[in-house]
């Protein structure tokens, strides 16, 4: 068995790690760890009689003599702090932050300043439809982020077909999860309830992070605006993409491009008519639907945030630089009614 750590339990992504990991046939959870100390059946009453484990204030030597991988789902800064110390251990890293997804320029831009630009230069982006390969041979993964996700798996097939002189606008909405487990007044339930809103439009960090790996993958130029929108879902999330195909691209048939594209891949689906929040929600799967209508396209697509969108994902990675089978102990059946 490999023996693995998730430190920053006590959040949602962690809880999501861990109901994957109880049924994981190849990795057992050795080290739970947090910013307190605490049990784990405490945090979350749903794991009473599952697994009562204590939860331990997260220690790097701790996580180096009983772990070979870790997971961090730690806010930016702190994982980066943690991760420096683990890097020249051996333990694999699968990191949920933000602090090695972007370039320096862009991460220090909307975060802080960065104290591991060792690390960043040596992380791997854990998009894996992208970046299988080197995941594959990788010792920190940077997890990307929830709407980062949603939005470049669908707009990735069309990257050298977009006419740069338009950019592309992206419409996101995402449930309640994705503001994470800290009450503030924005998520209270008499603020969410039967109401939406756009926060951070046009200046939310994820528009860099979208940005910059959007045109990482063909050497293009395209600019990206970028609005999310909070609504009255636990989970699950729904992106509408739009942008101006370049006139040699005008007549293509944006369904046949998504289907080659994505033609290996188990957990993409392709749909024939608008794609749907409740489809995806508990799964791994991100679900695409485009139009074409005389060089205007809108791509449609779909994932659950907090699988998906990061904890999913983020074992999908572990799964690989372990040498398993990426899709071992991924959840597939979703929440439908």
């Amino acid at each position: 068995m490999i023996r693995v750590g998730v430190v920053g339990i006590s959040g949602y992504t962690g809880l999501e790690l861990v109901k994957m990991l109880v049924a994981h046939p190849n990795f057992e959870l050795c080290y739970a760890g947090a910013s307190s100390s605490g049990k784990l059946s405490d945090s979350f009453s749903s794991l009473k009689g599952v697994i009562d484990m204590p939860i331990e204030v997260a220690n790097a030597d701790e996580i180096k003599a009983r772990c070979d991988l870790v997971f961090l789902a730690l806010p930016h800064k702190e994982a980066m702090s943690l991760a420096s110390k683990l890097r020249k251990s051996g333990v694999k890293i699968v990191d949920l932050s933000a602090d090695y997804r972007v370039s320096q320029e862009n991460y220090e831009k909307n975060y802080c300043s960065h104290i591991d630009l060792d690390g960043l230069k040596e992380a791997v982006y854990g998009l894996v439809e992208i970046n299988r390969d080197r995941i594959k041979n990788a010792n920190l993964i940077a997890n990307p982020g929830c709407y980062p996700t949603c939005s470049l798996l669908a707009l990735l097939p069309f990257a050298n077909m977009l006419d740069s002189k338009f950019g592309v606008m992206i419409d996101a909405k995402s449930g309640l999860s994705g503001a994470g487990k800290s009450l503030k007044p924005s998520s209270h339930f008499i603020s969410v309830n039967e109401n939406m809103n756009a926060y951070s439009p046009l200046t939310h960090r994820h528009s860099d992070e979208i940005k910059e790996h959007l045109n990482l993958a063909y050497n293009t130029d395209i600019d990206v605006m970028f609005v999310p929108h909070l609504i009255p879902l636990s989970r699950g999330m729904l992106v509408s993409s739009y942008g101006y195909l370049k006139p040699e691209f005008k007549g293509i048939d944006p369904l046949s491009v998504l289907k080659d594209f994505y033609k290996d891949e188990r957990f993409i689906r392709i749909r024939t008519e608008p794609v749907s929040i409740k489809d995806v929600a508990g799964t791994h799967f991100c679900d695409i639907f485009a139009m074409n209508k005389d060089g205007k396209i809108w791509i449609n697509s779909s994932i659950d945030n907090l699988l998906r969108g990061a904890s999913s994902q983020a074992l999908a990675n572990a799964n690989l630089i372990m040498g398993i089978d990426e899709a071992v102990a991924l959840p597939v059946i979703g929440n439908s009614i």
